[in-house]
């Protein structure tokens, strides 16, 4: 489902110095002592030894890296970079398949929600808040192209994505396929689907997912989900902000499972 961008989309703030790390020797550190990082941004055709490493150990950690011009690197901090610079990540990541046991051997119907390339830090706040409060077991991100959880995502989300489980994957196609091994439904919100979310009855395990602001959710992922619903409306505004309509899905999902 295509969701209006309600939030600001100005350039977002440079890092503070706590969640953001420059230089060669202090990166590669990190990475040796397998501390979270959110991502690696590393001058575009820079080579060397220990860069090598670098790409080595972030590619074995599930680490995204994005090659960058100059420019973009001195926009970000004015200090000696040397040509690479990263982020500490203010969460600790999770893998479906390491959650997913636990939660049947607890008894418990797994609740996810999966944000397919959400990049609104508060939007992706706002959602985590909302997946806390109805029960949700995990939020499911890609690696690449997804919002940074951050001071604002964890701001916006009232701490909630300080407690709720943040798995970060890869593929999202091969973590759909395995939640549907799993005996995991997938639903998916979409404003192009035919049934209506109020009129569909959902019950046992089950992986929400919603699209990104611009393009909804990718075909590929819409062609295996189990349930395609849309949440009805009125009037002449044709969408809801991502964040609005996750809540809606998460709150009618928590009313039917009551």
């Amino acid at each position: 489902m295509k969701f209006n961008r309600s939030f600001n989309t100005d350039r977002p703030k440079q890092a503070s110095s706590s969640e953001m790390i420059y230089g060669v020797h202090p990166i590669l550190e990190a990475l040796r002592n397998q501390k979270e990082l959110d991502r690696i941004l590393i001058l575009d055709g820079s080579k060397s030894e220990q860069l090598f490493e670098i790409k080595q150990l972030a590619k074995e950690q599930g680490i995204y890296i994005q090659y960058v011009p100059i420019q973009k690197l001195n926009k970000i901090t004015t200090k000696n970079h040397q040509g690479i610079i990263a982020w500490l990540s203010m969460v600790t990541y999770h893998k479906v398949e390491d959650l997913l046991p636990n939660i049947f051997e607890k008894g418990e119907e797994p609740l996810f929600i999966m944000l397919d390339r959400v990049t609104d830090v508060r939007n992706m706040g706002a959602i985590a808040r909302s997946a806390a409060c109805a029960g949700a077991h995990a939020i499911i991100i890609p690696d690449k192209g997804s919002a940074r959880i951050n001071e604002d995502a964890i701001k916006s989300s009232a701490g909630a994505l300080m407690s709720i489980p943040v798995c970060r994957e890869h593929n999202l196609k091969d973590t759909i396929d395995y939640l549907k091994d799993s005996g995991i439904t997938l639903l998916a919100c979409s404003e192009k689907a035919d049934q209506n979310l109020f009129d569909t009855e959902i019950s046992g395990p089950l992986c929400i997912i919603m699209g990104s602001e611009e393009e909804g959710i990718s075909p590929e992922y819409m062609k295996k989900a189990d349930l395609k619903v849309k949440i009805p409306m009125y009037g002449t505004i044709s969408s809801l902000n991502v964040s609005v309509a996750a809540g809606i899905v998460l709150f009618d999902v928590m009313r039917k499972r009551v």
